[in-house]
């Protein structure tokens, strides 16, 4: 059985790959850039481009389970061509597909529905990993950051571990598992948890929302993005500050902590 796993080397991506490693599956890693990407001993590494459907098409010669994104692109857009793609794991025989995408269903769930091929939807709303947004903060002493609401943010390995189970355990076709941390937390406990976790104390400090859309624009970022982290600093989806077992019943163990991720990623700050 050979797993195709798309964005391979994403937050996600990189840990699905790793974890299927470790299993002892054999995995095929879809990269844009082969010759720039470097991944576990064993892996092969496959040249395509989810935008360009057509180029997935040598990559999933027999694969029978497929870890897809629905974004893909700099800008992390959603997938125009979804239908293009699920056709092509169907011709291809896949049998099993774990599926990560945004929070709004796009053209890839859409089809994979239409097609009734067999599936599992990854829902998220916000990664441990965006904490790498304060590095600078971080090491500058202090973190200025918009809003200070509670979130049952969530490790990327454990988004990972319920991908592979969805690729390599029946079980798991049809179900829509939303996937959170353990606990809740502020972006305040986040940045003071850092700081614990280098040694160092770091000054947390909330941004009003004048002060949010002065910086952004300033630095050129569209309306659009500037109303949804307003949006997300003072009225964030409620799904958001719910924790949810899925961790512990997809995988039979407790979900990773944010005071573990930040001592995993001390080194970076």
């Amino acid at each position: 059985m050979t797993i195709l796993v798309t964005g391979a080397t994403g937050t996600v991506g990189r840990q699905v790959v790793s974890q299927l490693v470790e299993r002892g599956e054999r995995v095929r890693a879809l990269t844009r850039n082969p010759a720039r990407a470097s991944f576990p001993s064993g892996v092969e590494v496959a040249a395509g481009d989810l935008t360009v459907a057509e180029s997935l098409a040598p990559a999933l010669e027999g694969v029978t389970a497929l870890h897809l994104l629905t974004v893909a692109g700099d800008d992390l857009a959603d997938l125009p061509n979804g239908a293009e793609l699920v056709d092509l794991a169907a011709k291809a025989g896949v049998e099993r597909i774990s599926v990560l995408g945004s929070f709004y269903e796009g053209t890839v769930e859409a089809a994979l529905r239409e097609r009734g091929l067999p599936w599992t939807q990854l829902l998220c709303m916000e990664f441990m990993a965006n904490a790498f947004e304060w590095t600078d903060g971080v090491r500058a002493g202090v973190v200025h950051h918009f809003g200070n609401l509670p979130g049952a943010v969530v490790h990327e390995a454990d988004i990972a571990a319920v991908s592979v189970a969805a690729l390599t355990e029946d079980g798991h076709a049809g179900q829509a598992y939303m996937i959170t941390g353990p606990e809740l937390n502020t972006p305040e406990d986040r940045v003071r948890m850092i700081g614990e976790a280098i040694g160092r104390e770091v000054e947390f400090r909330q941004l009003t929302e004048a002060q949010v859309r002065e910086r952004m624009a300033a630095a050129g970022a569209e309306q659009e993005m500037i109303e949804f982290t307003v949006m997300l600093g003072t009225n964030p989806p409620k799904e958001g500050a719910i924790v949810q077992p899925t961790v512990q019943q997809v995988t039979g163990r407790p979900g990773r902590t944010f005071a573990q991720w930040a001592r995993e990623n001390a080194d970076a700050f």
